[in-house]
């Protein structure tokens, strides 16, 4: 027999077999005879009783309709019957069986006779109760970035207005104030490895010292885990220490050492001591700047205790006590190895680059970023070729002569790797300029130099003009 021999009995066991797989359970209520009819799959949805019902005037299941839906479900009913045909709805349904609320879609048809008179409602229920959840976990997820978003920026804010009311030329400021987003760059990256659950204090300190000055730091101490908002204070405030120690004291010299040690404290807190040894003579400064304030205020009322720093002739020595509201539980699973600052494989220029006749090719999405860098290479002398701002504006742009390039490695959600493939392929080297955070080194395991957003531009320009040395 061929299959358009079968008969709709025949193909009912596949039917059947496809609405189990997929969770949909049906209905049909008859409006004349006012009978609800509930099939197995639909009772196992709803835990309503199975088969033939009296449907009571289509409200046999009202009392199990969730009472802030009800009125709108209600609603749908009456303009279903009015209106005929297609309809769906959605809403939650307390089980009858646990009074469970579950989420459930209907999906159905109201047929009318020749008068125009409804007289049967047919459809099929499906629990969509995991759809749910993931939208309301992704609607707090988006409410929770977008009011980090707007802590970072007001944080960021105020960092920049009060570095430059205490700077005294626009170099000191950029300089001042792009360690300081550094630092807030390097615990953000630790924080959300570890999805925005707080982060180690080791971590912190390897990625403000890591690489530093090569065996004239250490640091250690019991394993401590912070809140997201003190990692972010801590992060600032060795920061702020360690910029001290390198313009002025121990790691200002070869002979310096700076040693970090915390313990915890008996009222649930810790306390970490910063001790700086065999550096220049030490005197307390003559004026005080925002670096004293943040450290002694922000810091310290932000791991709800105290930062005391005292300018011995011998080094700093600062004691940072927090209460036992910085402290975290510790994750299941946190990093092994800190997200740090090592992994930049760029440093600062010394001075000023020339990249007089290059022609760099700049890829990078956010357009504020890219003008940036377009004058900050103008002005080291370099024929700009872009800035594109999407991965086929970049490939089109390879046609045309290229003697290095600056690549983002995401853009707008898509991978740069086509162009740094087609670059390499060339011979044409390139730096990346990334947000992302990959301690393995370069994005796609490139042989490339990597520079960690946000950075000085004419540290873009220095890893330029070396790329161009070495070709």
């Amino acid at each position: 027999m061929s299959r358009q021999d079968e008969g709709p009995d025949a193909q009912r066991p596949g039917l059947e077999l496809a609405l189990e797989a997929a969770g949909i359970g049906e209905f049909s209520y008859d409006i004349d005879r006012d009978l609800l009819w509930v099939s197995d799959r639909m009772a196992a949805i709803t835990g309503a009783p199975a088969g033939d019902t009296p449907a009571r005037g289509g409200r046999a299941l009202d009392a199990h309709i969730h009472p802030d839906d009800l009125e709108r479900v209600r609603a749908h009913q009456i303009e279903n019957r009015r209106t005929g045909g297609a309809y769906q709805l959605e809403f939650r349904y307390l089980r009858s069986d646990d009074q469970r609320a579950v989420w459930v879609r209907v999906v159905g048809y109201v047929t009318k006779d020749a008068a125009g008179r409804a007289i049967r409602a047919t459809g099929i229920v499906e629990d969509v109760s995991a759809r749910k959840l993931e939208e309301e976990q992704r609607q707090t997820l988006m409410a929770e970035l977008d009011h980090r978003v707007k802590n970072v920026l007001a944080t960021v804010q105020a960092l920049a207005i009060q570095t430059a009311k205490r700077t005294t030329s626009l170099e000191s400021f950029l300089s001042t104030f792009g360690g300081r987003l550094k630092a807030m760059g390097s615990a953000n990256e630790l924080l959300t490895a570890a999805r925005w659950r707080g982060a180690a204090i080791d971590h912190l300190a390897a990625a403000e010292l890591g690489a530093l000055a090569p065996g004239q730091t250490s640091w250690e101490g019991p394993e401590l885990f912070l809140t997201p908002r003190a990692a972010n204070a801590l992060s600032l405030g060795l920061h702020e220490l360690a910029t001290n120690a390198v313009k002025f004291g121990a790691l200002s010299v070869d002979t310096g050492r700076v040693d970090i040690r915390w313990r915890p404290l008996r009222d649930g807190g810790f306390e970490l001591r910063w001790t700086e040894t065999g550096g220049p003579t030490v005197a307390a400064p003559v004026r005080r700047g925002f670096g004293s304030t943040l450290l002694e205020q922000v810091t310290g009322r932000e791991l709800h205790g105290e930062t005391v720093i005292e300018y011995r002739p011998g080094g700093v020595h600062a004691r940072l006590r927090a209460g036992a509201q910085a402290l975290a539980p510790r994750p299941d699973t946190v990093p092994e190895a800190p997200v740090a600052r090592t992994v930049e494989t760029v440093t600062a220029a010394s001075g000023p680059t020339s990249l007089k006749g290059a022609r760099v090719l700049i890829v990078e999405d956010a357009v504020l970023l890219a003008l940036e860098l377009e004058l900050g290479l103008s002005e080291a002398g370099a024929q700009v070729v872009g800035p594109a701002y999407e991965l086929e504006e970049a490939m089109a742009l390879l046609s045309q002569p290229i003697d290095a390039a600056v690549l983002d490695a995401n853009l707008n959600g898509r991978s740069v790797t086509p162009v740094a493939e087609a670059l390499a392929a060339r011979g044409v080297p390139f730096v990346f300029a990334t947000g992302y955070g990959e301690a393995a080194g370069a994005p796609g395991g490139f042989n490339a130099p990597v520079i960690r957003k946000p950075y000085d531009v004419t540290q873009v320009a220095a890893a330029v003009a070396e790329l161009l040395k070495s070709t």
